[in-house]
């Protein structure tokens, strides 16, 4: 066994056993009121059994206007849903593994017909991929309800048992959105320089910390973004900064927006056939029209290169400066990386999605020497099928009858 990977992590008052994370993961596998379902009983079940160091749980949104675009997002908006989730917490809690709760608002990346409200954003920016229409800017009166509601969340969190929760300001939500100065525009105290860029976060951390204590809150940020004078590794190092003074136990570090195309979540070739079979847009097109963006995907729908270990060096540098611990994503996918990462001091842990939405059980694997390697192929179609169905694994093929 790895002593460097499977060695004991404190993450402020949590201790996990291990140095591999499942990284929150949309399951879409909450019912009409954003409870947790059965189904997504049964996933954490397996990954606690497959012996994850802790998971973090797909996002669940803070308020209704902040819904998902995608099937099945978890909420945390409401009290009469504490008791549905401190059934899931008991459950995974008998398997010996903490459970964290991702908690977001998606902002501008959602759709109202999704969630029945006009969009909110920092600032009035249209998304180019999930808006139907500019988005409204939010108000100061907004904002405060927005980071009330935040807390509120971190509150029913730590009444349901959850062992942390996990902010979500990274991928283009709503906090990342306040982070980038390609999405914050304001000229008032929520936009401008990075220190207001950053006040909505820290005021969240310092509200829940009066009220909650020295219970755990991480964040997930972006490294940087692919977006015009968008956020950059020099800014995210000065958040990282801002995050540790405020109290936060552990930074997980990623990066992207959805516009940004697959540079998040990376993929060797573009995921043409899932995009036309599911992506709300693409779904429309007329089969002659498929059937040359076929033939093109690759040339002009964006994907970044490398597709494996894309953070690793960002969270080297954010690690370099702060003395809490980092976390690192994307696209990690064997043994040998993870054990290089941690050993070259590169973060404190590493957290996985796609290799455990194939294997539940890889860090079991991995642990006895059974299995070193990811049998993930990276098609990405997991990514793309969430818009409208539970999160599964597609290996690169597309049900019959799709498309």
């Amino acid at each position: 066994m790895d002593q460097v990977v499977f060695s004991s992590l404190k993450i402020g008052s949590l201790t996990i056993p291990h140095r591999i994370i499942r990284s929150a993961t949309h399951e879409g596998m909450a019912d009409e009121e954003g409870a947790p379902t059965d189904q997504l009983t049964r996933i954490y079940i397996k990954l606690a059994q497959g012996e994850v160091g802790a998971i973090i749980t797909g996002y669940a949104g803070i308020q209704p206007n902040g819904r998902s675009p995608f099937l099945g997002m978890l909420m945390i908006d409401r009290d009469e849903l504490i008791p549905a989730y401190r059934r899931l917490v008991d459950t995974v809690h008998r398997h010996q593994t903490a459970l964290i709760l991702q908690i977001a608002h998606c902002g501008r990346q959602t759709r109202s017909k999704i969630t029945g409200l006009r969009t909110v954003a920092p600032s009035a920016l249209k998304d180019k991929i999930y808006s139907e229409d500019r988005p409204i800017a939010l108000s100061e009166q907004d904002i405060e309800q927005i980071i009330d509601n935040f807390v509120k969340a971190i509150g029913r969190a730590k009444e349901a048992g959850f062992d942390g929760v996990q902010l979500h300001a990274a991928h283009g939500y709503l906090l990342a959105q306040f982070l980038s100065p390609y999405t914050n525009r304001r000229k008032d105290q929520w936009g401008g320089s990075l220190s207001r860029r950053f006040r909505i976060i820290k005021e969240i951390y310092k509200r829940s910390r009066r009220q909650y204590g020295d219970y755990p809150v991480l964040i997930k940020i972006n490294a940087y973004d692919n977006r015009p004078k968008g956020m950059r590794i020099q800014e995210a190092l000065g958040i990282a900064g801002l995050l540790e003074q405020v109290g936060c136990c552990g930074i997980e570090v990623s990066c992207g927006f959805y516009e940004d195309g697959f540079f998040t979540a990376r993929c060797p070739h573009v995921p043409i056939d899932a995009i036309l079979a599911y992506h709300f847009i693409y779904k429309k097109f007329p089969p002659f029209f498929a059937f040359m963006l076929k033939g093109i995907a690759d040339t002009v729908i964006p994907h970044a290169k490398p597709v494996y270990n894309y953070n690793v060096s960002f969270a080297r540098r954010i690690k370099e400066i702060v003395r809490i611990p980092v976390i690192v994503v994307g696209g990690i996918r064997n043994l040998e990386d993870i054990h290089t990462i941690l050993q070259e001091d590169s973060a404190d842990a590493v957290s996985l999605c796609r290799p455990l939405i194939i294997d539940p059980g890889l860090v079991q694997k991995m642990k006895t020497g059974k299995q070193t390697q990811s049998s993930c192929i990276d098609c990405c179609y997991c990514l793309l099928g969430m818009e409208q169905q539970p999160l599964r694994c597609y290996y690169g093929r597309i049900p019959m009858g799709r498309n």
